[in-house]
């Protein structure tokens, strides 16, 4: 295999994986041409301190799943071996060791574009990557702020949430067509969600 030339990092709780999460991550392999995706599963967001996700084993074993067809996406651990909060410093510093030569691309969703001032080395942040922005649906995407850079996917947008998944699952409700089907038949034999709200 030839050298990687440049990556995207896509991070998240994936409280349930489900297919927005697919087609972000094949519209940035396609519109950004990137030779490899990783997919980071957040221990904990900063964003949503108050939220426990479901077990790491769980989400891992739904990612493992629903990118099993994507040769060009690799699960990365990262976070959840650190454990804790999950900072994008850390997780960024960690490629840009890895992989010095490549370009970075992180994937962020674009609630979070105007906050990027205040996130953790803000400055040393904005110089490791290229910042791609996921819109939602009929959502508008904010100017990056100085010093960050970056992009908006045109991708597919796919009103879906995980959230909303979790609230289907929890009231034992159908969640055919918003996950992949073997995410789907994963969670019917073992719901991780089932009771909870």
């Amino acid at each position: 295999m030839s050298a990687l030339q440049s990556i995207g990092i896509f991070g998240g709780s994936f409280d349930p994986v489900h297919n927005g999460h697919l087609l972000v991550a094949r519209a940035a392999l396609e519109e950004l041409s990137l030779d490899r995706l990783f997919i980071v599963p957040a221990a904990r967001s900063p964003f949503k301190p108050e939220q426990q996700p479901a077990a790491a084993d769980v989400r891992l074993r739904l990612l493992r799943l629903a990118f099993a067809a994507e040769n060009r996406c690799e699960l990365d651990t990262q976070e959840l071996d650190r454990d804790g909060v999950s900072y994008s410093i850390d997780t960024l510093d960690e490629y840009a060791n890895r992989y010095p030569k490549v370009k970075l691309h992180y994937l962020i969703g674009a609630d979070h574009v105007p906050t990027l001032p205040q996130w953790r080395e803000a400055k040393r942040l904005a110089k490791l990557a290229t910042f791609v922005v996921v819109p939602r649906p009929g959502q508008e995407v904010a100017e990056f702020p100085e010093p960050f850079r970056g992009q908006a996917l045109q991708g597919w947008p796919f009103e879906v949430s995980s959230s909303a998944i979790r609230q289907r699952l929890a009231l034992g409700q159908a969640i055919d067509g918003l996950v992949p089907p073997a995410v789907a038949e994963s969670l019917q034999n073992d719901n991780p969600y089932e009771g909870a709200q």
